[in-house]
Formats: structure tokens, C-alpha cells, sequence
């Protein structure tokens, strides 16, 4: 943070047709009707032609997900009166050496013991990359019996994947905005097969939004902003509820004045409990949404802190 496989694409590719909404997810068809991360005008969606064909995987796919190992039934109904501590990890804590070329592993430290609950990340930087070790710090979170939620990363496509995952998905993708949103869309996908893979259940996946070394962004927010909104767009149709990690400053670079109103994660820095606290304010807002998690960074952990007014934890994160 502020720091691909054919089977993955195959069960990406099952997944494209589980549309729903962000509580249901147990429809096969590809919908219209746009999730809570709302399409402009210009990023239409579309009815896919193999919707038939399309219902019928859709079906196999959600049997295959019902037969990954969970988390614990009983979500976390703890009902809180003050700021909780958590952390959240990804690649960068897994062991020395692993992942991409441009995203080695670092074998940083796990969250501290006080940490009640961990936001983990699904990919090993940018999209369509996962992260390394994501089973093992899966395991590590139940053996603790810690809350847990999911973040990832989401990037620009490059060309070769915008000429793969261009045409799949519930945009136009005769153009370009609506190209480049269906392959936000498969970056999704992708990220819940990694997630459901390693045993990893969630209420919520953060979008992280920001600057991403090596794999930077377009100087088109609009395009951008595309590819954002078919992300988000994927992980509704696949289930959860979504929200957006990020700094007013990096989503305005990135994605311009694209105002999705989703729940935030806002980031501080290196900073103090106490300044990601402040950035739980009014003023700090990034793209509409109420504020929900501070992050802020102390040597080689990312701390967090529930925000003033978050109350139910089982909202937000999965009991282990």
C-alpha cells in the first residue's frame, strides 16, 4: 500500500457471470443495473451474449466456492464504544523472495499482538498479480482468531491485458472506457478467486486507489476512472460490499472528481494514531463516502484504527 495462472483465469472466467448485488452474489446472470459504485453515463453496461452459457458456470463456480474452507459462521456481532486497533498486511510480509520481479517480498513484520483485526492483501502489487503468500497469512489470522477484511490493489492494464480481459464483462466493449471497465472487472475476479482459494472470507474488499511504481496509472483520469468503477463494479457482482482506500490528494490524480460515495479507508502516512484519527473528519473525505478505517504507519507495520461512530465490527470484518 502507501508503501497469473490459468486456473486463475479460468475461475475468474466462471466467475464473470455471477452478478448480484453486494449482499445477494447468487444470481448467474450478468445485470444491468449498476452496483452502489455508480457508472457514469459513459461507461455503460451491457448484456453479455453468452449469458446461457454463462448461467450454467456461474452455477459451477458458485458450488465450487461453497466448497473452500470459511471462516467461523458466527461473524463478529461485538458492538464497540471507541477507536479498535488492527493492522493490515500483504505481500510485503510474506517470507524474503517471493513474488513478481518488481515486488520481491520482504519478510517485514506480522501486526502486534494488540492488533483485533487484520485487512489483508490480495495482490502482490498491481492487478492481476497475487499475493505470495496469502493462505499462510490466512492461517496465521485463524489461528488467532482475529477479525479479518480484504484489500487490493487495482492498476492500469497494460496492452496485453486490456487485449484479454477487454471484451469480457458487462461493459461496452466496442469502446475504449468500456474496455478498459471490464478489464477493472476481471481484476476483480481474479483477486475473489485468490481470495476464496486461500480460505479467506470477508463482508467488504477495499479498493486501494493510488500511484503503483512500475505500473502507473494513465494521464486520463477519465480512463482511469473506468477502470476503477469496473473494479468495483466486480467485487459487488461477486458479493461483497466494496470501499476505497486512498488519500483525497492520490484518488483526485488518478481518477479526477469521481465521486462513487463507498465507505473509506483513509490513509495518513507516517504519521500518529492521532492524526489518522483526524483523518476520520469531514475534511479529509476522498470521493463521498463515509469514513470508516485510519491508517498510519509506524517503522515497518501499518497500524489501523476504527473510526469514531463505527460500532458493529461484524460490518466490516469476518471473526476467525
Amino acid at each position: 500500500m502507501i508503501r497469473r495462472g490459468a486456473a486463475l483465469v479460468a475461475v475468474a472466467a466462471l466467475l464473470t457471470a455471477c452478478g448480484g448485488t453486494a449482499s445477494s452474489g447468487e444470481s448467474g446472470d450478468v445485470v444491468s443495473t449498476p452496483p452502489s459504485a455508480r457508472p457514469t453515463a459513459v461507461v455503460t453496461p451491457t448484456a453479455d451474449p453468452e449469458t446461457a452459457r454463462l448461467q450454467a458456470l456461474a452455477q459451477l463456480a458458485e458450488q465450487k466456492a461453497a466448497a473452500l474452507p470459511t471462516a467461523s459462521p458466527s461473524a463478529s456481532t461485538a458492538v464497540v464504544d471507541e477507536p479498535v486497533l488492527g493492522a493490515d498486511i500483504s505481500w510485503p510480509q510474506c517470507p524474503k523472495g517471493m513474488g513478481i520481479p518488481e515486488r520481491r517480498t520482504l519478510g517485514l513484520p506480522m501486526p502486534l499482538p494488540q492488533a483485533e483485526y487484520v485487512v489483508v492483501g490480495l495482490t502482490n502489487g498491481p492487478g492481476f498479480t497475487a499475493n505470495p503468500c496469502l493462505a499462510s497469512q490466512v492461517d496465521w489470522i485463524r489461528q488467532r482468531h482475529l477479525l479479518a477484511a480484504a484489500y487490493a490493489v487495482v492498476s492500469q492494464p497494460d496492452a496485453a491485458a486490456l487485449d484479454e480481459h477487454g471484451g469480457r464483462g458487462p461493459f461496452d466493449a466496442t469502446t475504449e472506457l468500456g474496455a478498459l471497465a471490464n478489464t477493472g472487472y476481471q481484476q476483480a475476479l481474479a483477486n475473489v478467486a485468490t481470495m476464496r482459494g486461500a480460505g479467506l472470507a470477508t463482508p467488504i474488499v477495499w479498493v486501494d486507489v493510488e500511484h503503483v511504481p512500475d505500473f502507473e496509472w494513465s494521464d486520463d483520469v477519465e480512463a482511469n476512472a473506468a477502470v476503477v468503477q469496473g473494479t468495483t463494479r466486480g467485487y459487488a457482482d461477486a458479493g461483497y460490499d466494496v470501499g476505497i482506500y486512498s488519500t483525497p490528494g492520490l484518488w483526485a490524480d488518478v481518477v479526477g472528481d469521481l465521486a462513487l460515495e463507498l465507505p473509506e479507508w483513509r490513509a495518513a502516512g507516517q504519521t500518529s494514531r492521532a492524526e489518522a484519527l483526524e483523518r476520520c473528519g469531514d475534511d479529509w473525505q476522498i470521493q463521498g463516502g463515509p469514513a470508516v478505517l485510519g491508517q498510519w504507519v509506524v517503522g515497518q507495520r501499518d497500524l489501523d484504527v476504527t473510526c469514531p461512530g463505527v460500532t458493529e465490527l461484524g460490518t466490516w470484518f469476518q471473526q476467525y
